[in-house]
């Protein structure tokens, strides 16, 4: 029955990542409610994203809304920033990381409030002084801890100019990304909890095609509102958590 509910957390919980980020809202309180130590918690997470992110990456591709050739510069940059948030987050206190990540969701919070770009954007990916360092940035944050990540580098795509869809396919390489480089992590400190890794993969596979299919269908002159309503879940999430 455990295996069951965590199947269907993943998928929930992927479904909302996949959209607008903030996947963690599900994941993370679920999983402590069942009784799982916070790095297990954060370690599954890491993987079953991992998978069933470059699962919705492969999606967006092979549409051809985007290309490796744009992206692949992408990879680098989020594996280093999430390999060296995974090793800094073993050896910080719960409550470092949970300040790290409330500061950090009320600042895009408010910087969302002065941008014009609502994902209609045309442009290009390239690797510009703002796209590399927010990706290694955001890929370290991912790696200490993660709620939110989704719903950051939405915000960075969309500051970048780049269209619904084709930013989702860049959020999802930018998180297989990183989170590849955190779950090694994770992983080579025995953090994870195998048979609940699985499930919640299981679960967060199905959920990835279902938010691809969902996105497809959502006016992008409505995802920052869902982007606004997830970060202030998120930040009211991670206070309550670091407080109780």
């Amino acid at each position: 029955m455990e295996y069951i509910a965590l199947y269907f957390i993943g998928m929930v919980a992927m479904t909302l990542g996949t959209l607008a980020g903030g996947g963690g809202l599900i994941t993370v309180p679920a999983m402590l409610l069942m009784g799982f130590p916070i790095h297990s918690v954060i370690g599954a997470g890491k993987i079953s994203t991992t998978v069933s992110s470059f699962t919705t990456f492969l999606t967006v591709l092979l549409k051809k809304q985007i290309t490796f050739k744009e992206s692949f510069w992408i990879i680098p940059a989020s594996l280093t920033g999430g390999l060296a948030g995974g090793f800094i987050a073993t050896r910080l206190t719960e409550s470092t990381m949970y300040t790290v990540a409330i500061i950090l969701l009320i600042f895009a919070f408010f910087t969302s409030y002065f941008s014009k770009a609502d994902f209609l954007g045309e442009e290009g990916l390239r690797p510009t002084k703002v796209a590399v360092p927010g990706l290694v940035g955001i890929g370290l944050y991912d790696g200490m801890f993660g709620p939110g990540q989704g719903t950051l580098l939405l915000y960075l795509f969309n500051h970048l100019r780049i269209s619904y869809m084709r930013a989702i396919g860049f959020v999802r390489l930018a998180t297989f990304s990183s989170g590849f480089g955190a779950a090694i992590s994770y992983i080579a400190m025995g953090k994870i909890i195998w048979p609940i890794a699985f499930a919640l993969m299981a679960g967060s596979l199905s959920g990835a095609q279902i938010g691809v299919r969902i996105a497809e269908k959502l006016n992008p002159k409505h995802v920052k509102l869902l982007l606004r309503i997830v970060t202030i879940g998120l930040i009211i999430q991670l206070i309550v958590n670091s407080f109780f």
